[in-house]
């Protein structure tokens, strides 16, 4: 039976849980309703454009937290060592403690990606330069910073995936750990330049 939610933000939690559960695509109104005990009046009252509303709002509270718990923290860290260190262990504990999926993730690779092009990129982007900046602040290049960020991130993303095709925490947990040892690394020779061979045919 539908119950009665005053609080938009509760809604909102209980539709990122079917979101990563689902899937944008997967998650029809009717298994939005199942799965959240929200009636179609309530739903349409809080969201008037009803899924796309929806999976915005969803975006925007993730983006939130992570700018609370992640990018600020990285941004303004006096020491990045301890910053780092305390990104990896929040980022490894939301993952974890959310069916390891990252909605912007999976948001973007649904039907109506398009219409979160903006709040996906920005999501990424917000992320790779807080972490870099952090790097900067411990004395890295600009370059090198941003190279380390970026491939920090991939790994993170690529490490949800693994972690969700082994049903293994542990993956992710491990990945997260190494990703942070490499990032607090001293700095490495220049990376070896590889000539890509012809593809046959």
């Amino acid at each position: 039976m539908a119950r009665t939610v005053l609080d938009r933000s509760d809604v909102v939690l209980a539709l990122a849980g079917v979101f990563r559960r689902r899937g944008f695509d997967g998650g029809s109104l009717s298994v939005i309703q199942q799965e959240t005990g929200v009636g179609r009046g309530s739903l349409y009252h809080f969201f008037p454009n009803g899924k796309t509303d929806m999976a915005a709002a969803v975006l925007d509270q993730v983006g939130e937290w992570f700018e609370e718990h992640v990018y600020a923290p990285l941004r303004t860290a006096e020491d990045p060592a301890e910053a780092i260190g305390a990104m990896a262990e929040e980022v490894a504990g939301y993952f974890v403690s959310r069916e390891r999926v990252c909605l912007f993730a999976a948001i973007s690779l649904g039907d109506e990606q398009g219409a979160f092009t903006g709040p996906v990129r920005q999501y990424f982007t917000d992320w790779v330069d807080a972490l870099a900046t952090a790097l900067r602040t411990g004395g890295l290049p600009a370059d090198e910073a941003a190279e380390r960020a970026l491939d920090a991130v991939a790994a993170i993303q690529g490490a949800l995936v693994l972690a969700r095709a082994h049903d293994d925490d542990a993956v992710l947990l491990g990945i997260v750990d190494r990703t942070r040892r490499n990032l607090l690394a001293d700095r490495s020779e220049p990376p070896t330049r590889f000539a890509l061979a012809p593809s046959p045919g």
